[in-house]
């Protein structure tokens, strides 16, 4: 049976008010780049025929349907944990429509169909990632400092150490994979996203000249927030400890991974009040020198994009602000898939 297609107007989810300015937040994905404005979440990506492929979902935040959850703090842990869910299903989407000729060519070969990812393989996928982060990032610099150091009783000699080894970690760690070809390109993306956001925010154009002249580093950037969440947990896990030495009378390794990691969630709601005030005082002396070290860090985590590159993260905004004319509508009013034709293609 043929799939019914529908056409619809697609007008912006809300007015755009100077007085309140509507902020919207993205992150690049496999050759392209998802974006997330109130209402709507896109994703649009380059095909290996040179075609643009976007996706767009309507969107409500688990904040919005459960205003319980939008209080401070606990809003910032369960957004963090909200966009992961989020950005590794639009990942994986992305990476299938990116490698969908090859795949496709490679499967018809074989005499096979492709495969795709099951909702079990992608809960997988964020559960492995979440425990690897935490085992890398937060773990391995309490063993390494308990270790290497003998300040094992000085809650603030033992949190800095600690503090500087998972730095030290992050900044190795986003250095290296930035060598790779493929990293370096979604660093591209990631490029393309920032320029983007800051089009529309600065001066409501969804232009690509307009967006080319903007930078690469934004103050809201996810890079930027991991920075803050290494800096608030140096102070939280110091303050943790001397509590624990203060009624133990000593603490070990055991007892500190025990009461650090169940504060990860507590840490990151913290670090995104924090990212969230500071992104409100950039034009501030304290606010400027706030954001410097996570701005200092996206010059590893974003490069200049291209101007195909940028136009992906153009067409993925608008996607997300509803600013097409029409939008071809299938299966619901919830979700639709349209195809860009390339220059080359047309």
């Amino acid at each position: 049976m043929k799939e019914q297609v529908r056409e619809k107007a697609c007008p912006l989810p809300i007015q755009y008010d100077p007085e309140k300015p509507m902020q919207v937040g993205g992150q690049a994905v496999m050759e392209g780049v998802m974006m997330r404005a109130p209402g709507a979440v896109a994703t649009a990506v380059r095909k290996p025929n040179g075609d643009i492929v976007v996706k767009r979902e309507v969107f409500r935040s688990w904040l919005e349907t459960r205003p319980w959850l939008a209080t401070p703090v606990l809003r910032g842990a369960v957004g963090l944990i909200e966009m992961m869910i989020l950005g590794i299903r639009m990942l994986n989407w992305s990476a299938e429509i990116a490698v969908e000729e090859e795949e496709k060519a490679k499967a018809e070969k074989e005499g096979k169909e492709v495969k795709k990812a099951s909702n079990w393989e992608l809960v997988l996928t964020l559960v492995i990632s979440l425990i690897l982060g935490v085992a890398v990032f937060f773990a391995v610099p309490l063993i390494l400092t308990t270790w290497l150091f003998d300040v094992e009783n000085s809650a603030v000699s033992f949190n800095l150490l600690s503090g500087g080894i998972r730095v030290t970690i992050l900044l190795l760690y986003m250095w290296g994979i930035s060598m790779l070809p493929d990293v370096f390109r979604l660093f591209q993306y990631h490029g393309a996203e920032h320029k983007s956001i800051f089009a529309f925010e600065m001066e409501q154009s969804v232009d690509l000249d307009r967006a080319k002249s903007y930078t690469t580093l934004h103050p809201r950037c996810g890079t930027s927030f991991l920075l803050i969440v290494m800096v608030t947990a140096i102070i939280s896990f110091a303050f943790v400890d001397a509590l624990i030495i203060q009624l133990l009378g000593y603490i070990n390794l055991p007892i500190r991974i025990l009461s650090h990691l169940p504060l990860i969630p507590l840490v990151g709601g913290l670090s995104y009040e924090i990212i969230k005030f500071s992104a409100r005082h950039t034009e501030t002396a304290w606010g400027r020198v706030l954001v410097a070290p996570g701005l200092w860090l996206q010059h590893i985590t974003t490069k200049e994009p291209d101007d195909r590159q940028l136009e992906v993260a153009l067409v993925s905004l608008k996607s997300a602000l509803g600013l097409d004319p029409v939008t071809l509508l299938k299966d619901e009013e919830t979700t639709y898939t349209r195809c860009y034709p390339s220059e080359a293609a047309t």
